[in-house]
């Protein structure tokens, strides 16, 4: 039963030896304790104000990140519309040299057609006057043949002659 209730004088000295421990405790373990456990606290909200400072950090880099990328993207769309414009005034204009070109081949080739023509029309008119000139020469190679047709020729274009 002396578990149950306890003698005065163990209390008194329970009490006592309690007494000691905190005194012990208070006079030399007390202040580190709380020493250590306000430094703990300084470096847990010195890290905690650092881990904010670099997530602010990363907030603005990821901005700025996304405002490079934004910019890259209008610059992107700016070179292909310029390129693109580029490429169509090249087309517009190698086609309208494409089509001066070929007016001038074009009237070239009439120019030349129509000197092949008259070349042409030209070799005509002097192979009928050479062949005129042979057939003449024929008929009257034939008509002259015979004496008095010479005469009687003769006559006539004295005939014809007008003497005014």
């Amino acid at each position: 039963m002396e578990l149950i209730k306890p003698d005065i004088g163990l209390l008194i000295w329970m009490m006592v030896s309690f007494g000691m421990v905190t005194f012990l405790l208070v006079k030399y373990a007390w202040k580190p304790i709380l020493k250590a456990l306000k430094e703990r606290e300084n470096t847990i909200e010195k890290r905690l104000l650092a881990a904010k400072k670099a997530k602010d950090e990363l907030a603005k880099i990821e901005f700025g990140n996304e405002k490079i990328t934004a910019l890259a993207k209008i610059e992107r769309e700016n070179m292909l519309k310029e390129a693109k414009e580029i490429k169509n005034s090249i087309i517009e204009e190698a086609r309208t040299e494409a089509k001066i070109e070929a007016r001038k081949i074009i009237e070239e080739a009439k120019k030349g057609v129509e000197k092949e023509k008259a070349d042409a029309i030209n070799e005509i008119k002097n192979q009928i006057s050479e062949l005129s000139i042979i057939i003449a020469q024929k008929i009257l190679k034939h008509e002259l043949e015979h004496k008095e047709n010479q005469k009687h020729l003769i006559n006539k274009l004295i005939d014809d002659i007008d003497l005014n």
